[in-house]
């Protein structure tokens, strides 16, 4: 908690002011977490001061919440390139360093000088740097030390609970512990695997079977298997479906949640892999039924979007509107992922490697 503390004020987090007369007050509260090395070992012990959201009343105590935090594309494509600061303050400094905010994702920033070239990817407040010499990398590591309380924890290897394993043709991205640590949250380690995340003779209704006993388990869970679609893109869709249903859980959704976790049994070493190729191009890829929800009619779309060998992008989204026929409904979903793919393609362009 000091260290937490004296970071807060070294780096002017805050600003101590007399109190106002009839203020609302926020309440603030500790946060104590376990941060783990890529082995799963325990690294340190972490605490966090955080205000208490749920004590701000919006437009009186806040207008906007916002933490900067990178799309998950740009850090799969850096991430193939290769094979808390509050952002405005860091965006400050990081630009007088050289670096160009992004336009297409303001927690990324680029350097350019020359032949010379680095990225920098903020969320929240862990940080990916690469660049194209090692000389560089220090030195940018040696301003930020200067500015920031922070610490350097070498060359990628775990980052936001994904494990990342290098070897001479690519980047292995995996999030195995963090598989078995919602496995276990949901007493199944020793369940039976099976073969498919889903069951396609099936679709879920808002309205169908009892309610479930634990919403909350079953909410956390499912927040839980959101972040796990980082680097598993098969279970996108069925995450997508379970999330439908978090006001009111019912039997049948736990057990299609159950049953993507018998999968992840089963799979539970599978990841993401970026291999070291040429950038050919953008390939993008997708389908949508149509009219599946079986209570609002609306179609499912979803798309995958490959740099050259690597997947880079994916999504599983049912459609805002109504579809009055399969046609429109594949129609809605190919502009969404044209959408997408020109917002890589004009990323890429910032990063100077135009298509």
């Amino acid at each position: 908690m000091k260290d937490e503390y004296n970071a807060m004020l070294k780096n002017n987090t805050w600003e101590l002011v007399p109190r106002p007369r009839d203020a609302h007050v926020i309440h603030s509260m500790w946060l104590f977490r376990h941060k783990y090395n890529a082995d799963g070992s325990l690294q340190r012990y972490k605490a966090r001061l955080v205000a208490n959201g749920k004590s701000q009343q919006v437009g009186v105590d806040c207008f906007e919440t916002f933490s900067p935090v990178v799309k998950p594309a740009t850090i799969h494509y850096v991430d193939h390139s290769m094979a808390s600061s509050r952002l405005q303050i860091f965006a400050k400094f990081i630009t007088g360093c050289g670096f160009r905010s992004s336009v297409c994702d303001p927690s990324l920033f680029v350097y350019q000088s020359g032949s010379e070239m680095a990225y920098l990817l903020l969320y929240v407040d862990d940080i990916i740097l690469t660049a194209s010499t090692d000389a560089l990398i220090c030195r940018f590591i040696d301003l930020m030390k200067r500015e920031f309380a922070m610490s350097d924890l070498g060359p990628l290897h775990h980052f936001l609970g994904i494990t990342v394993t290098r070897s001479s043709t690519g980047l292995f991205l995996s999030q195995s512990l963090y598989a078995h640590d919602i496995i276990a949250r949901a007493s199944m380690t020793k369940c039976n695997p099976v073969a498919t995340p889903v069951d396609t003779n099936s679709k879920l209704s808002a309205t169908y079977g009892l309610d479930f006993s634990d919403p909350t388990l079953y909410r956390s869970l499912e927040g839980a298997l959101q972040y796990l679609t980082f680097t598993w893109t098969d279970i996108a869709y069925e995450v997508q479906q379970v999330c439908l249903f978090m006001h009111d859980p019912r039997e049948p959704h736990m057990h299609a949640l159950k049953r993507i976790l018998r999968y992840l049994q089963g799979t539970i070493n599978h990841g993401l892999f970026l291999s070291v190729s040429t950038i050919s191009g953008l390939t993008s890829y997708s389908d949508a039924d149509w009219a599946g929800c079986p209570d609002s009619r609306r179609s499912t779309s979803g798309f995958y979007i490959f740099l050259g060998n690597n997947l880079i992008f994916w999504s599983s989204k049912r459609q805002a509107t109504v579809s009055r026929s399969s046609t429109e409904a594949e129609y809605q979903g190919v502009a969404n992922v044209v959408a997408e793919t020109t917002w890589l393609r004009n990323l890429l362009l910032e990063l100077h490697l135009p298509l």
